[in-house]
Formats: structure tokens, sequence, C-alpha cells
């Protein structure tokens, strides 16, 4: 695996219900609670808070008031970090989005690390095509693979200009909650780890296709733990495995997607590192992004 994890987060400062994102977010929930922001960010410092008593490194950084983003707190659908020292740019469904990628976090990232360079595929916006991240891609960065369920949030034709340009192998499919809806980002129907892969193999309609997801999991030595469209629903989905500065792995999700594991379910993935959850739900339910949404990981080289 890569060196320890660093991982990049926004706190929210006017943190809402996003109406430009829930045309195709089935996860969105409205709520007419006076007190979201308030909420949002009790839930966001606590949960940065049990990953800094683990030893888990990260650059927090305020987002401003203008221009308003709404789900700025989910930072790892407009930017990606790579080894190479490359940041890569992503083109944004939501239009209200597009405005989360606000100078003053790369400067952030440019005060602690070494960019080498700027992949920018924000052009496609133009063209009504988009990839929203590590959202719409699930990444296996040690075997080079990008797990991706087109939506209208993640195109094919992008999806191949990335895989051109980083030199990975995209296995691509469709996947559907229970009503049959396109799951809109393929990281909340499945997480890549080391040696495990947590995945909602009942969302992928096509047998060929699973068999393909299926195989492409097994040959780069994952071993698969499904889950349930329930549990899908829950955010189970929606994990990130993380190390710290000791070594230590970590799988993070949310309150709600731990507690819809079974307790088998729950042995298998703490036989594999320990669990850390938080609850999110203020996040979750008007967001529609959980844990894995809210850490963008930066892989580029430090400066010394």
């Amino acid at each position: 695996m890569q060196h320890s994890s660093h991982i990049l987060m926004i706190k929210p400062v006017c943190f809402d219900f996003n109406t430009e994102t829930a045309v195709n977010n089935s996860f969105q929930v409205q709520s007419n609670d006076e007190t979201l922001q308030e909420k949002a960010a009790a839930e966001f410092d606590h949960f940065t808070n049990l990953l800094l008593d683990n030893g888990i490194e990260l650059t927090i950084v305020h987002d401003t008031p203008e221009p308003h983003t709404p789900d700025s707190i989910f930072p790892n659908n407009w930017i990606s970090f790579h080894t190479n020292g490359t940041i890569c740019l992503y083109p944004m469904f939501a239009v209200n989005r597009r405005q989360e990628r606000k100078q003053q976090v790369l400067d952030r990232i440019n005060e602690q690390f070494k960019v080498a360079g700027i992949v920018d595929l924000t052009g496609y916006e133009n063209n009504g095509l988009f990839l929203e991240g590590t959202g719409s891609m699930v990444l296996d960065r040690d075997h080079a693979i990008a797990y991706a369920c087109l939506s209208p949030r993640t195109n094919a034709i992008v999806l191949d200009d990335w895989c051109k340009r980083f030199g990975y192998r995209a296995v691509r499919f469709t996947a559907t909650d229970a009503k049959g809806i396109p799951i809109y980002h393929t990281n909340v129907m499945m997480c890549v780890a080391d040696v495990y892969a947590v995945i909602c193999l009942e969302s992928i309609a096509s047998n060929t296709e699973k068999q393909q997801v299926v195989q492409a999991l097994q040959s780069s030595g994952k071993e698969i733990i499904d889950i349930s469209f329930e549990q899908m629903n829950r955010f189970a989905g929606n994990m990130l495995q993380v190390h710290n500065k000791y070594g230590q792995h970590f799988l993070v999700m949310s309150s709600q997607a731990f507690h819809s594991l079974t307790k088998e379910q729950v042995q298998k993935l703490e036989s594999f590192n320990p669990i850390l959850h938080a609850d999110i739900t203020t996040i979750e339910t008007n967001g529609g992004g959980s844990a894995r949404c809210m850490m963008a990981e930066v892989f580029l080289p430090t400066k010394s």
C-alpha cells in the first residue's frame, strides 16, 4: 500500500440541502431544519476528531460563505491527488458544485505538498459530460483499476479519457437501486480496500457485468463482502480504508452504515482492520453522501 493516508476535509460554513444535486441523488432527503449548519458542523468536528485521535493525518480547510457551496463537505468529487504529484480537477453535474473548486483549497495543498501538474477535465462541463472524481470512480490504486457505474454523473467518454491519462483500466457497469433508479455515484455501492472489497452485488442487474466486477476484484486479490440494497441505502457501501502515521489500517464509515451491518460482516471486516465510525446523520440525510465522500485522499509527495 502507499504511504500513510493524508486526507483533505472541508469544514462546511453553510451546509444545506442542494436542490441541484437532488434531481439524481435519491439518497438526499430535505428537512426544514433551521439548525442544519450547526448540526453538520458539530458532526464534522466529531468525525475529524475521531480520525485525528487515531493518528490519521488531516488537512482541514474551512469553506468560505461566498460563493455559496452547500456540498463543499464532499471534496472527493471535484479533486483527486496522485503519487506522481498530479492533481486532477473534475467536471461536475451541478452548476453550484463547480464553484467548490476554490483557489484557497489549492493554495493550502500547494503549501504542504509538491504539485507536479494539474490535469483539468472541467472543460467537459461545456458538453454536458461529467465524471465526479472518486465518487464516480472507486480506484484500486495498487492495481490501477477504476470501477465505475455509469450514470448522469459518470460518463464513459470522460472515464476513458481519465483512464488513458492516468494509466488505469476501467471496469464499467450499470448499477441501480432497489427501485431501478441508476446509482448516482459508484462509491455508494462499493468500497475497495487492500485485500477486501465491500460491494452491493444485487445493484448490478446484468449477470455478465456482475461477473466482470467479481472477476476483477478477485483476480486482484480482494475478498468480497456483499451488502444488501437495504445496507447500501444506509451508506454501508460508502466506506474508505485509511492508514495512520504508524502504518495501522482502519475502515472508516458512518455510524448508520456500521449499525446496518450484520454481526458476521462486522467480524469479517474487523478481521482485516479496526472500524472507525461517527454519527453524521444530518450530513448523510441532507447531503446524500456519507463518510467516504467527505474524505479526499492526498497521495502527493509532502514538502520537507
